[in-house]
């Protein structure tokens, strides 16, 4: 069992996508994967086909009351292996909760502890921000897997972020370790696309990912129908490189694919 946050405060970086299409890959494999979306945008719930005003609960409830997990996680209807803990918009309000609970830090830690033996990876969703969401997202994982786009302000804040990561790792998650980098929206024909690929190899080295996410409008329509890559258009760039993707995330955890 495995728990990773994908996590970058930069938003548009192809964060969401890369959680749906990975975990969809993951569950197509054979493998039991949770998906925390703990962005209030919830744009991960909706992306898995979950209508979020049809639901009761959500993460909302697990981070501001003594909701059990397993009571808001939704077995996917289009995807075997594949189960959800939802977000809706009402998450954004859990931060000012939030900062008035004792321990507020290690909330999702201590939720998570309830079910993680349940699945082979977790993956959470974070929002956009450095915010208490995001914290609570970083105390509770092993690593972090971060997507940054092949664009002019890619490395813009990478600082930040990283700084984020070790701070977290010093005061609350010792353990926390970076999972790898993701390039996303990568143009091997254009030399920008290529120039912050060299700068982001050189800054992250072994860490960034063979397997880059090039543009790809199949991609950018498979949310809208609430649906992952493999089941909107499995032939498509974007779904060959996330299935690319999961192979060569499954070779760095020491497995085979299993499907």
């Amino acid at each position: 069992m495995k728990k990773i946050s994908i996590f970058n405060q930069k938003g548009g970086v192809g964060k969401t996508t890369t959680n749906i299409n990975l975990c969809a890959y993951l569950a197509m494999e054979g493998y039991k994967v949770l998906v925390i979306d703990i962005d209030p945008q919830g744009n991960t719930t909706s992306g898995l086909g979950i209508d979020k005003r049809s639901l009761e609960m959500s993460m909302y409830d697990i981070l501001t009351s003594s909701t059990p997990m397993e009571d808001i996680i939704v077995q996917s209807q289009i995807l075997e292996n594949l189960y959800i803990a939802p977000s809706k918009m009402e998450l954004a309000g859990a931060e000012v909760e939030m900062t008035m609970s004792e321990n507020r830090e290690i909330i999702l830690k201590n939720k998570l502890k309830e079910v993680e033996n349940d699945y082979d990876f977790i993956f959470i969703d974070c929002p956009p921000s450095l915010g208490i969401l995001s914290i609570n997202a970083l105390t509770a994982s092993e690593s972090v897997l971060i997507p940054i786009q092949s664009e002019f302000y890619a490395l813009e804040g990478v600082g930040q972020l990283i700084n984020t990561i070790q701070l977290v790792k010093r005061s609350l998650n010792k353990n926390l370790d970076i999972e790898g980098v993701v390039m996303t929206m990568y143009d091997a024909r254009t030399n920008l696309s290529n120039e912050v690929y060299s700068e982001v190899k050189k800054y992250f080295k072994d860490k960034v990912y063979e397997t880059s996410i090039p543009r790809n409008i199949r991609l950018a329509e498979a949310p809208s129908f609430g649906l992952p890559i493999l089941l909107y258009d499995d032939k498509c760039k974007g779904a060959e490189s996330y299935a690319q993707l999961t192979e060569e995330f499954l070779k760095r955890q020491g497995v085979k694919n299993i499907g």
